[in-house]
């Protein structure tokens, strides 16, 4: 757990490597933070949504505080994001009023903010029940389809295995597995690992 905390501080940049460099369509996050940073959206396993906002609202306050100066490039910004996260019909409407499945597409949207080239999700779908975890994951297999590389952190084995085709393992800060999800657990050396 802790190695994924810090590989994702390191892919956006807030701790730098200790050594090679990690680079995002083409932009060192050392060198060319602002520029990595713009191609980066991030959903933490509990978003900080403020639920006495509208959805319209909390994304205009979001795309705001990331950068953009002009209200009519955060309403743009904003119209995008509410249509990939299939949040049209839900707009105008209170966030504490949503269900916990769309208070996650919410955040999601959030993410998506400035049209990312990769986003990092922290436990998609943790609380949710089959419909919702099911909702989350199929959007999410559309915006891979559509170019968006998904990076997920997950302790959902079958999350795993129903979705991801590579797996990425640390131990002791070491990379030490990048194979297929059934490869990695069907591992017993590795497991144990």
């Amino acid at each position: 757990r802790q190695m994924c905390i810090r590989d994702r501080n390191m892919i956006t940049g807030y701790l730098a490597p200790t050594g090679g460099t990690v680079a995002i369509d083409g932009h060192d996050v050392q060198e060319e933070p602002k520029e990595a940073k713009a191609c980066i959206g991030y959903l933490p396993e509990i978003p900080p949504l403020y639920t006495d906002m509208t959805v319209q609202e909390y994304l205009l306050f979001v795309s705001e505080l990331k950068g953009k100066k002009k209200k009519a490039d955060r309403v743009q910004d904003v119209a995008q994001a509410v249509q990939r996260a299939g949040l049209q019909e839900m707009e105008k409407r209170l966030i504490r009023n949503l269900s916990k499945g769309y208070r996650q597409r919410v955040g999601i949207a959030a993410a998506l903010l400035g049209s990312p080239k990769v986003i990092i999700l922290d436990e998609p779908t943790a609380g949710q029940d089959f419909r919702h975890y099911t909702d989350i994951m199929e959007f999410l297999r559309g915006l891979n389809e559509q170019g968006v590389t998904v990076v997920m952190i997950t302790h959902d084995m079958h999350l795993m295995l129903e979705y991801t085709p590579r797996a990425l393992v640390f131990c002791d800060g070491q990379l030490i597995a990048d194979r297929s999800a059934a490869a990695v657990l069907c591992d017993p050396e590795l497991i144990e690992q």
